[in-house]
Order: C-alpha cells, then structure tokens, then sequence
C-alpha cells in the first residue's frame, strides 16, 4: 500500500515551526496535491524535491541563492520566459530558501496559477533534506506484520510464529534483559529505501506489550525510556515454530542463509523450535550476535565447510 497524495497546505503545516517559513503566494488552492502517477512512480523521494530544475516536472522546486540569481540576472524578457517556464512543470509547492526574495514576477506567477510559494530563512540543502525525510515516510509502500519487533543488540529484530508459541512473553524477557521494545502485535513497516524497510508502532499501541494472564503492560511506565523504541530498521526476523514443525520443514544446518521478501526487499531470517527447557530468549541473541557477523561478512558455516573439505584433502600425520 502506498498513499498517493498530500497537500500543500498539510505539509506547510506540519513543518510551519521548524521550517519558521511563510506562505506568500498561491493561497487560492491549499489543497493542491502532488501528482499521483508522479508519487506512484518515484523511486525515492529524491525524485519529489529538488533544486529548480526544468526537465523534473511534478515535484516541490527549491529556489535557493544561485536559482533566484538565475531568475533575476537577466533581462526582463528572460525573466519573464524563465518564470513561466516554472508554470508548465506544475510543481505541487515552490519554496525560496536561503534568506532569499522572491522577484515579484515569480510571486504573480504563483498567485495566477494557484502554486502556493513558502518563503524561510533556512538554507535550501536543509530544506531539502527535511521535506525529502517527509516525503520519504509518508509516500513509503508499506504493510503491517503480526509479531514482536524489537531492538536487540542494535538490530531491528521481528518475532514471529504462530498464536500462542509465546513471542510476547519472549520479547517480555528479553526487555527484562536489556533490549528494547517497538511495537507489539502490530507492527507497521515501511520501505524507505530501495534496500531498507523500517519498522514502527501503530499509535494505538505506542509503548504497550501484552502477556497472557497479565493483560497489557505499559513498558515505559514499567522499565523507564531506555526500555523502548520509536523506530527500527528491520535486519533480522527469527521467526518460532514447534519442534515437529522445524524437524518436517527446515534443514537442520541450512547450507545458506533464509531470507523472506517484504515489500520487495529480502529479510535475513533464522527458524527457532519452541520446546520445553529452551532458552529462547539467549538462542534469540546468538542469532542476532551471528547475523551481525554475517553482515561483517563473517560467515561460519562456510569457514567450518572450508576447514571440513581441507581436512578431507590433506595427509593423516599419524599414518
């Protein structure tokens, strides 16, 4: 799932404080929109802001120093071509950074084509930056998984496996441990990147784990700050199963690493057996302590393969 659309007027709003900017121009349509075949096929939000460029329509125009320069050395005739030029490229806002004034032919420009124009003191990279980060989050394919998501050692750690094996209480010892918590039950992940997925927690949820018998626990209120988080980028997903399961459908020592697709983007993943008198919580650790090896390019079951075919290859000394 991926939104399609955001207005002027709620991304004016939403920055008004830290972008201290003002809306000077294209008041008529504060609900103008990015366009949506332009969202649905961007491949980051790189490609929805950017310094004033004319051949990248449909995405918020920055005019910092050097692009007001551009506008205002020259003589009225291309002034006025290279402002209007602005209007066939029909960018959903147009910001002037960098303590900059607008010319006056660009702020009519706006106000005759309805493009709300926003004016701040902030630097354009900076501007850029936040309202790239924004669109980033809002614009992301995303979809939501059942499970525990933590934070174990650094990792962004998804628990998974059926009703009942006992990842909350798995996630309760392991916060007890140390670890912090994301989200429980819910857990909404976001692709952000090409290669990345992030995880957060649905507002409803925001700092709550539920233990059966218990009922809901507040974990900041219970462990203090340290205990949670807003966010995580997802590594790993050590998913439970029952031991019948583990010992029908998974090899023992897979040959090579488990990976599952979420949004597109492959996800290292381990399968752990829940039986009687296992230690999940510090099997859940060596598997993220492994994974951070293998993505140090540490890889031990292909040095232990090495060793085996080297030991089969040289000379018994003893005979």
């Amino acid at each position: 799932m991926k939104p399609t659309s955001i207005s002027a007027e709620r991304l004016f709003e939403e920055h008004r404080e830290a972008m201290r900017w003002e809306w000077i121009a294209g008041h008529a349509h504060p609900e103008r929109r990015f366009d949506e075949a332009a969202v649905r096929d961007a491949q980051s939000a790189a490609d929805l802001v950017g310094y004033l460029n004319y051949i990248h329509p449909y995405r918020v125009q920055i005019v910092g120093r050097r692009e007001v320069a551009y506008l205002q050395d020259c003589s009225p005739e291309d002034q006025e071509r290279r402002i209007s030029r602005i209007v066939t490229l029909e960018p959903p806002v147009l910001i002037v950074a960098d303590k900059q004034v607008p010319p006056q032919a660009l702020v009519a420009m706006c106000d005759r084509a309805d493009i709300p124009l926003f004016v701040t003191a902030e630097s354009a990279g900076h501007v850029i930056d936040v309202v790239r980060n924004h669109l980033s989050h809002l614009f992301a394919n995303r979809t939501t998984r059942h499970g525990v998501f933590m934070d174990i050692l650094g990792l962004g750690v998804l628990l998974t496996g059926e009703s009942g094996l006992g990842k909350s209480e798995l996630g309760l010892e392991l916060i007890s441990r140390g670890h912090g918590l994301v989200a429980d039950d819910a857990v909404d992940l976001y692709r952000v990147s090409q290669i990345s997925l992030e995880g957060r927690c649905p507002e409803l949820l925001m700092n709550l784990l539920e233990v059966r018998g218990i009922g809901l626990l507040d974990i900041k209120a219970i462990f203090g700050e340290t205990a949670v988080r807003r966010k995580m980028r997802l590594k790993l997903i050590v998913h439970l199963v029952r031991k019948e399961t583990l010992e029908r459908d998974f090899e023992r020592l897979p040959y090579e690493p488990l990976y599952e697709d979420i949004l597109d983007v492959p996800v290292r993943k381990v399968v752990i057996a829940v039986d009687a008198g296992r230690n999940l919580a510090v099997l859940v650790e060596a598997a993220v302590r492994n994974t951070i090896l293998q993505l140090r390019g540490i890889d031990t079951y292909s040095e232990f393969v090495e060793r085996h075919q080297r030991s089969m290859t040289q000379p018994d000394p003893d005979r």
